[in-house]
């Protein structure tokens, strides 16, 4: 036995692996994904492989089947509804918008969102929403289905907010359900001063689109950066994109 351990540790850690697995009673939440560490300082390998990864155990259900835990963001009161698994943002209330009941620092996010379309002259304003990290960082939610390469802009879905453009162009038609799946390392302080800057990995519908982007600042109307952990919103701004599914995991990034 005490020379099988010598010689196969991967073996043991997988067999030790099933056996907590075991106890979960919940296989979909067990997988070798937990075993995947990510590259110190950064977002890389917390995913690992994307076609065969499996939503992790210990995370939280912030929009599921049976309801929702958000919470409006203190303001103008809010709008939004919820009915059959999907949480949809007010279309009346610029601003009416949906915060995490929990602060959270470095994070593993998945949320499905659907865009509505509507008849408007700006681009920009039809299917808009948008997650934003910690309150500080905006991964766009934006009808961007159809839209060239050329005419593409930072405004538009899966950008981060004015800051980079996706790496590719994924998105699907309103109307048709979509998925970010995203790693965030938080931004590093020491005696108030910033060391690192905040790191963002970002698939949208199964499609690496923002690998390890490191972000000098926060974007567009978010909050001042901080050492300080912050719940992330779900942003309302005059449209009635829907939500599903959306679950959320604490790390401790290296």
């Amino acid at each position: 036995m005490f020379r099988f351990l010598s010689v196969c540790p991967l073996v043991v850690c997988l067999l030790l692996c099933a056996v907590a697995c075991q106890g979960t009673g919940d296989p979909v939440q067990c997988s070798t994904q937990a075993q995947v560490k990510n590259v110190p300082g950064t977002t890389k390998g917390v995913v690992g492989n994307i076609e065969t990864f499996e939503r992790p155990a210990g995370t939280t259900q912030l929009v599921g089947e049976d309801g929702h835990i958000m919470v409006p963001e203190p303001g103008p009161g809010t709008y939004w509804t919820f009915a059959d698994g999907e949480l949809t943002a007010s279309p009346l209330i610029r601003g009416d918008s949906m915060l995490t009941p929990e602060a959270h620092g470095d994070m593993l996010m998945h949320v499905e969102f659907n865009c509505n379309d509507r008849d408007d002259t700006s681009v920009e304003n039809t299917g808009n929403s948008g997650v934003y990290i910690q309150q500080r960082y905006e991964i766009q939610i934006q009808n961007a289905y159809g839209i060239p390469k050329e005419k593409f802009n930072k405004g538009y879905g899966g950008s981060i907010y004015r800051m980079k453009l996706p790496d590719h162009l994924v998105s699907k038609p309103a109307g048709e359900w979509q998925s970010y799946l995203i790693v965030f390392r938080a931004a590093r302080f020491e005696d108030g001063q910033k060391t690192e800057n905040a790191r963002l990995t970002v698939y949208h519908n199964g499609v690496l689109i923002h690998d390890d982007f490191e972000m000098p600042r926060k974007t567009g109307a978010g909050r001042r950066e901080g050492p300080d952990a912050r719940p992330t919103r779900l942003q309302g701004h005059n449209n009635p994109v829907r939500f599903r599914n959306v679950w959320i995991k604490d790390l401790d990034l290296k």
